[in-house]
């Protein structure tokens, strides 16, 4: 609260990042160290989902990192100022925009880092505002199970929606996926369902049991 209604200085966060007080330096570190990695060799990955990618710094440090070999998927719904599959430039780069029923915000991040897996949820998108003109947070998924589930269920899955998505031509024009069956958003929400469901049930049952061993007494 300090931070945002006094001049103080920006205190050091344990697992948050924040905005604009070091995001955009961490994001274009991130983005070096698969770079580096594909240099010598090593696998390098990263998948991001965002609303907007516009910051000129980022689209500079992902062309580097794809032209060094690093893979990289990208499902931005809304503007992309990068071009991707252009030889010799951005080949390695994908991206997709899903537009579907719901509104989606989520800001997800996913960098392989050597085999560290790091995943981050995010406010902001990679825009100049979002860097440089606001609060905004981003802070690390440390959980195996909950990784898992971002990745599985929000990040791969909308790469394989076949009837919302459209890909992004190196032209800058878009291209529909359409004729299949594969709706990404829904894929994730019975995805979300279930699992509310089944943690529901363990509650339930718990009480249950919590309840019968009262009554014993």
């Amino acid at each position: 609260f300090n931070l945002l209604t006094a001049c103080t200085t920006p205190t050091q966060w344990k697992k948050i990042v924040a905005a604009p007080f070091g995001l955009h330096e961490f994001t274009l570190g991130l983005i070096e160290r698969e770079r580096a990695l594909a240099k010598k060799g090593r696998p390098a990955h990263i998948v991001a989902k965002m609303n907007s990618l516009v910051d000129a710094d980022v689209i500079r440090a992902l062309y580097a990192a794809a032209h060094a070999g690093v893979k990289i998927d990208l499902i931005v719904r809304g503007i992309c100022c990068l071009r991707p599959g252009i030889p010799g430039v951005s080949e390695n780069i994908r991206v997709i925009s899903v537009v579907d029923r719901f509104l989606e915000h989520s800001r997800i991040y996913h960098f392989h880092a050597d085999g560290q897996c790091l995943v981050y949820a995010s406010s902001a998108d990679w825009m100049p505002r979002n860097f440089h003109r606001r609060i905004e947070v981003m802070f690390p998924i440390e959980r195996d199970d909950l990784k898992k589930r971002v990745i599985d269920d929000v990040l791969l899955a909308a790469f394989k929606d076949d009837r919302k998505a459209s890909e992004l031509l190196p032209s800058g024009e878009y291209k529909r996926l359409s004729g299949g069956k594969t709706r990404s958003q829904a894929a994730a929400k019975n995805s979300f369902t279930r699992s509310a469901v089944s943690e529901q049930k363990k509650v339930d049952r718990s009480e249950e049991l919590l309840l019968h061993a009262r009554r014993r007494r």
